[in-house]
């Protein structure tokens, strides 16, 4: 049965999962970056940007397993890129280049339609205005039996977290604190959602925390 996934999400000490000020330059907000520090160093990271080396280990072994069983995508509109309000055109193709690293059909949500974007590797992000229960219904016919990974960003994370809509959720998180910024679990009750904490696992350069809906409380 196809789950709705979180993975390599990166967070602070302090629970944000971005940086205030998300722009060209800081696509994470200020200091976002930082909170994926521990995966820019990784074989899988290195693999995906088309460059040699990088270290195995645990980081890495964690953000390799983000990418196995995967047929679809969801992202907020802010991790498609950085334009707001209606599209002004449809020059912006994301933050990746010609071949983004999904190589699966992706569903952008979004309240401005546009065209579906195909893209070099077999990326074709579609746009979806008919909000999150839309887009995961759209994705796991798209994933055809396989699961779907939620990229973010926070506040996209927080709303699936809140109709109780995630399977798994993966929290990479970095000895950090950033003060401002996204709160992740802002306005959320987890343990009353469902979800509890199964794994915690000491990385190289961030500890990794698996948390999962338990299937008595579906629904």
């Amino acid at each position: 049965m196809s789950r709705l996934r979180v993975h390599s999400f990166g967070i602070s000490l302090d629970g944000f999962a971005a940086g205030p000020d998300q722009s060209m330059h800081d696509p994470l907000g200020v200091r976002g970056r930082e909170l994926m520090q521990w995966f820019m160093p990784t074989l899988t990271w290195r693999r995906m940007q088309g460059q040699p080396g990088g270290e195995t280990g645990v980081d890495d072994r964690m953000a390799a397993q983000g990418f196995e069983g995967l047929g679809a995508w969801i992202l907020g509109r802010n991790m498609f890129g950085p334009v707001r309000g209606p599209w002004p055109d449809e020059s912006w193709r994301g933050w990746w280049g010609e071949e983004p690293p999904y190589h699966t059909p992706v569903f952008v949500l979004t309240h401005h339609p546009r065209a579906s974007l195909h893209m070099a590797g077999g990326t074709v992000f579609h746009f979806v205005t008919g909000g999150i229960d839309e887009a995961l219904q759209r994705a796991f016919a798209a994933a055809d039996g396989r699961d779907v990974r939620l990229g973010g960003g926070a506040a996209t994370v927080r709303q699936y977290l809140q109709a109780r809509l995630i399977g798994e959720l993966h929290l990479a998180v970095s000895p950090v604190l950033l003060g401002q910024g996204e709160a992740l679990f802002a306005g959320l009750d987890l343990p009353a959602l469902g979800y509890a904490c199964t794994h915690v696992i000491p990385g190289e350069r961030a500890t990794h925390v698996l948390l999962q809906r338990a299937l008595a409380a579906a629904g």
